[in-house]
This record gives C-alpha cells, structure tokens and sequence, in this order.
C-alpha cells in the first residue's frame, strides 16, 4: 500500500511540475515601442498604446514558452497627430480593415543564459510572415503587492514593413527596417 502512495505522491508531483502556467502582462509596465528612419536622415520612434500580451509555459527558464501579443493597430501614437491620422489610413496600415496586429510564437531556442532567439508568425496588414526575435529574460521576482511570481521580458528585433505591404512611400522618405523594442512584467496566473 505505501509503494502504491508513493508512486502516486511522485505522479501528481510530476504533472504539477510539468504543468502549463500563464503569464499575463501588467500593462502599466510594459510597451510595445518602434523606430523607422524618416528621410534618411533621423530615426522616428512611436508605440502602440492598446495591446495584450501573455506567455504560457511550464519551464521556469520559459525556454517551452508560447508568446502571444494583440495590439490594438489605431492605437499607434508618435506624437505627432498628423502623422498618426496618415499611419492609421489606407496608406499605411488601414486600420478600418486590419485593425489587430498579432504575433504567435513558433518556438524558441536558448542561445545564452537568459538569451533566446523568438521565432513565431507576425500578422500584420492581413499579411502573416514568419520572423526572429531577440529575447532578454532580464529576471524573475515575486509581486510585492499579489505575491505571486513576475518575470521581466525584452524583445528586440528588425521587420522589413514593404514584407507586409505598410506604405507605399519610397525608402528615401519613410526606411523599409523597422526596429521592434517591447519591454513587459508578466505576472503568473
């Protein structure tokens, strides 16, 4: 009977250690953020402000992890009203016909201790290409305030926007690269 207990102590520790958890963005901690060359002369940067973004794992160093992130397109803000109103129509991301942009992870593969290569399908302008990320794992913590597990995530990476059809403007004014920096905590469900 006691080896019976202990086979059954061992299998329920087993599926709770290789259980999926979720992870769910604090957004006051976080931001989806881009830069683009205007007129080959200066880098423009803006962000999104409406987006959602979770993680699903059950490996503490997150390398089985699953990252999805919705962003809410008409959100984009680069201080600038004009530009946003042009960034938001038909001639750029049209966001009356594709106002979701979303990315789904594929996989990741550990390069460095806390380093990762992000690979998953960016959907954007009704146009989904697979691509590569650089992600920073900055560190793992407990909520002061829920006392539950947060970790800390960078996310870096360059988009060609003439690959998803953004803009029909020349190089010259508005560059093709797209440098992609999002930062968030991630408290555990």
């Amino acid at each position: 009977m006691k080896k019976i207990g202990l086979i059954a102590v061992f299998l329920l520790a087993g599926t709770s250690l290789f259980a999926q958890t979720k992870w769910v963005v604090d957004k006051a901690h976080a931001k989806i953020g881009f830069e683009v060359r205007h007129m080959m002369l200066s880098d423009v940067g803006g962000n999104f402000k409406t987006f959602d973004a979770s993680i699903t794992a059950s490996k503490d160093d997150f390398s089985d992890g699953v990252f999805e992130i919705t962003i809410d397109a008409a959100s984009i803000n680069t201080d600038n009203e004009s530009r946003d109103k042009d960034l938001k129509g038909d001639h750029y991301f049209d966001v009356a016909k594709y106002p979701q942009i979303k990315f789904i992870s594929t996989g990741i593969t550990k390069t460095a201790d806390k380093k990762y290569k992000l690979n998953g399908n960016l959907t954007m302008h009704g146009v989904t290409k697979a691509i590569t990320l650089d992600l920073i794992l900055n560190g793992t913590g407990t909520n002061m305030m829920t006392h539950k597990p947060v970790a800390g995530f960078k996310v870096t990476g360059t988009i060609n926007r003439k690959d998803f059809g953004v803009g029909s403007v020349p190089s010259a004014m508005v560059g093709d690269d797209i440098q992609l920096t999002a930062n968030g905590e991630f408290g555990q469900q």
